[in-house]
């Protein structure tokens, strides 16, 4: 399950999505974000549906990379559906005990499900085609406009990056902790929920104890290095935008747009 979480890997590679401009990756995504939750109809979530596909082909990753990280997540997918099935008023199909079956509560939850997934993936492909350092750059780049009033931005910029970055490496550090004890005659797998929480109790240990020790690493190679914050830092690659790059953006945020007014429609 651990080697299903896939959030915060870089998967480096030359395709379009990949050279552009990490600003104009983030500022879509916002865009799309929103416009997924103001989806409303048929037409509208049509468009969401051909934005994402239209971005996954110009990733060129496999879907089934995208499809991989939504595994953990089943469960909480799962319950969202059952209690939009279960608790939304209207139309009664089925009805058993206290619980009711919609024709509402099911095209609710459909909406639901779908959105959920494709916010997953829409997010997941920003992490996929941008390395951290890139992220960082366009993270303080676009909060820029917040040092005038002296906030920290590049170091926020670098703390979430570096968050990010550091997800794969403690997955991996779990998993590795669990077959060492899996090794030493621990069982997680077995037992109700309960049990299988308990068991994973004796992880966090020594999973903290590598969390802070990585921590420290890399504040000593940071200090080592001379690092002092964005204070005369410079880029070996300053970003810059493209024509391509501004051409992409307009057009995509006038998609976005159409698709608020539409959902204003009822489309």
């Amino acid at each position: 399950m651990l080697k299903d979480i896939t959030l915060g890997q870089f998967f480096p590679g030359h395709s379009l999505l990949h050279r552009l401009d990490p600003r104009v990756k983030l500022v879509l995504t916002v865009a799309y974000i929103v416009a997924l939750f103001m989806a409303h109809g048929a037409l509208t979530y049509g468009v969401m549906i051909l934005w994402l596909s239209a971005a996954v082909r110009l990733s060129r990753l496999r879907v089934r990379v995208l499809l991989k990280g939504i595994r953990p997540l089943v469960f909480i997918i799962s319950l969202t559906a059952l209690l939009n099935i279960l608790y939304t008023d209207g139309t009664v199909l089925l009805s058993f005990w206290v619980f009711r079956v919609t024709t509402e509560g099911l095209v609710t939850a459909g909406r639901m499900v779908l959105r959920i997934i494709m916010l997953i993936m829409g997010t997941f492909l920003l992490t996929y085609t941008t390395s951290p350092i890139r992220l960082t750059d366009a993270l303080e780049c676009l909060l820029g406009p917040l040092k005038k009033l002296r906030a920290p931005v590049h170091e926020l910029a670098t703390m979430m990056t570096i968050a990010l970055r550091f997800i794969p490496t403690l997955l991996e550090e779990t998993d590795k902790i669990m077959n060492a004890q899996r090794a030493r005659g621990a069982d997680f797998d077995s037992g109700h929920v309960v049990r299988r929480a308990r068991a994973l109790v004796p992880l966090l240990v020594p999973l903290f104890v590598s969390a802070f020790r990585r921590a420290e690493d890399l504040a000593v190679a940071m200090e080592c290095r001379c690092y002092h914050g964005g204070e005369g830092r410079t880029r070996m690659r300053p970003l810059r935008m493209t024509p391509l790059d501004g051409s992409i953006l307009a057009a995509l945020l006038v998609v976005s747009a159409g698709v608020g007014v539409m959902s204003r429609f009822g489309y």
